[in-house]
């Protein structure tokens, strides 16, 4: 079976500052290296299911975040942003088995965890069909579009329960939950622990249950921070407001086009 992970950092354990998840700072390595640990303990169960060609996408900031000596040998590990559409799904491709997101987190417009935002964080929101698209909606989105089930969601409580209304037949497993600016957080030995073993029943899932429902239009809605950036010349994109711009398209990758541009 063949695996893809795509992994962040703001809904790993523990974390609940911007400085945590940035290079440069003290509180950065301690993070990093959980980071690793959560997306090695998905592998793992994966493997522990029979899967044996993961590939994992780093998607955090830099995309240089994971500990390459501390994953199976079994895993290839995408470095770097592949500056095309996909971005934090860069390298998925139609036959893989399955997706597994580790260390996703609450988006923009959603108060479940101290560093919501969606993409980056000069948006209050973005919309899609009128539901606040996190970033694992738009990434699940994605793997629906090339026919891959999303298996398993690692993060804070809310994005979890967000998916779980969404499909709860793919696998959650909330490492946190946030409070207001902070965050309670379960210990990290068993969120490694717990990440294993629900990788492992996820990659034994029937696969049509998996699947993330994939809409035949798309409507999408972002309300900038800054009104300016509102005044945008993309093709089809409409002003709404100061703040807000509209797209419709009946073609994901034509979305996806527009957001790696506006966004």
């Amino acid at each position: 079976m063949k695996l893809f992970i795509s992994a962040d950092i703001e809904g790993t354990t523990g974390i609940t500052l911007w400085d945590e998840t940035n290079h440069g700072h003290a509180r950065y390595p301690y993070f990093q290296e959980q980071m690793t640990r959560e997306v090695a303990a998905a592998c793992l169960g994966a493997m522990d299911a029979g899967c044996d060609d993961i590939l994992i996408k780093d998607a955090h900031d830099s995309a240089c975040n994971l500990i390459p000596s501390m994953l199976p040998e079994e895993a290839r590990v995408f470095r770097g942003w592949g500056c095309d559409i996909m971005s934090m799904m860069a390298g998925l491709e139609p036959g893989y088995d399955g997706v597994i997101f580790t260390g996703y987190h609450s988006g923009a417009g959603m108060d479940t965890n101290p560093l919501s935002h969606t993409m980056n964080t000069r948006n209050n929101y973005v919309r899609i069909n009128d539901m606040i698209a996190p970033e694992l909606m738009i990434n699940s989105l994605t793997a629906a579009y090339l026919g891959v089930p999303v298996r398993l969601v690692t993060g804070d409580k809310g994005l979890c329960e967000w998916m779980n209304a969404v499909n709860p037949n793919i696998e959650t497993v909330a490492v946190s939950e946030g409070r207001g600016r902070g965050s309670i957080s379960i210990h990290p030995n068993k969120a490694v622990r717990l990440i294993r073993e629900a990788a492992c029943r996820a990659m034994r899932k029937d696969a049509a249950a998996c699947m993330f429902p994939l809409p035949e239009h798309f409507k999408v809605e972002i309300s900038f921070k800054d009104h300016y950036r509102a005044r945008c010349a993309y093709p089809g994109l409409v002003q709404t407001g100061p703040a807000t711009v509209a797209y419709e398209a009946d073609d994901w990758m034509e979305v996806l086009r527009m957001m790696d541009f506006v966004l």
